[in-house]
């Protein structure tokens, strides 16, 4: 690349100042990156108050006016990187995740070298479910919907991933999508794409964002040699406490999806409505065996 690379992260608060300090307190000592973007996603409690006292000449603490969603908050912090420190690519943390300073000079040394990449990440390690690959192909009208059902995602999971040849013996692949846990952007061409859809509040980013860069003939990188630690649904819990409600969230992101990117007919909107009635029926039943077990 002919410009000088610079690395900036963008970490997304909302209501877990807790949370964001300790990464923001973890990668303040690595040299990489350089600054530190803390969006304050117009919480509700006392975090903005927290979250100031962090601010040094290396960590900015910004608040959006409104909660717009995930695709929103990162969005701002993004232009803000690009705009006021001059960052050329942005790691997009969510604030429940951990990284070694080694994971993320190789990714941003890979960027050099490739300039059709647009979206990196690595391994994901999740504290709760244990190791994960963490990248998965963009995925049509029938699969997505598969996806959604906790039966059915089980069933017919070697139709939903890749397989796992794809990935033995490799220490990089291409992959249509990454977790959004953290990734590396290359800011310019996210930018340029659109960034994070907004008409997205919670879920689902990650395949719209694949989605723009398999169409700007783009790269999805996945590291398999590295990886990083994720604690699952930490943030998303404290904001959204009960299973259905995010599960009509995911409902919501996972529809507009499918409406604005995949371009279903009214009948298959019809039938994505009765499936996800079905799939609220299952884990209602789920919840009534589940306390029943517990009396």
């Amino acid at each position: 690349m002919n410009v000088k690379t610079k690395i900036c992260s963008v970490i997304l608060n909302y209501n877990d100042a807790e949370t964001t300090e300790q990464l923001v307190r973890l990668i303040h000592e690595y040299d990489v990156p350089e600054e530190i973007v803390v969006v304050d996603n117009a919480s509700t409690d006392d975090s903005w108050d927290q979250l100031k006292g962090l601010e040094d000449q290396k960590v900015h603490v910004i608040r959006a006016e409104k909660n717009g969603g995930y695709g929103a908050g990162n969005n701002f912090g993004v232009r803000y990187a690009v705009e006021h420190c001059q960052a050329t690519h942005v790691l997009i943390m969510n604030p429940d995740v951990t990284i070694a300073e080694e994971t993320i000079i190789r990714m941003l040394k890979l960027f050099e070298k490739h300039p059709d990449i647009g979206v990196m990440s690595a391994r994901m390690h999740d504290v709760t479910y244990g190791e994960m690959t963490g990248g998965w192909p963009l995925r049509g009208y029938t699969r997505q919907l598969l996806a959604m059902g906790p039966v059915s995602r089980r069933l017919f999971a070697p139709f939903l991933e890749y397989s796992k040849p794809y990935f033995e013996g490799k220490k990089a692949v291409s992959v249509d999508v990454v977790h959004g846990s953290l990734l590396m952007i290359d800011a310019g061409r996210f930018l340029e794409a659109g960034g994070y859809d907004e008409g997205i509040f919670l879920y689902q980013e990650e395949d719209v964002l694949g989605w723009k860069m398999r169409t700007m003939g783009l790269r999805t990188v996945l590291l398999l040699d590295r990886s990083y630690d994720h604690a699952h649904s930490v943030s998303i819990s404290k904001s959204f406490s009960g299973q259905m409600e995010r599960q009509r969230l995911r409902e919501q992101s996972v529809f507009y999806y499918m409406k604005n990117y995949l371009h279903i007919s009214r009948i298959q909107e019809w039938f994505a409505k009765v499936w996800f009635w079905g799939i609220r029926m299952e884990i209602r039943t789920a919840q009534i065996f589940s306390q029943k077990e517990k009396q």
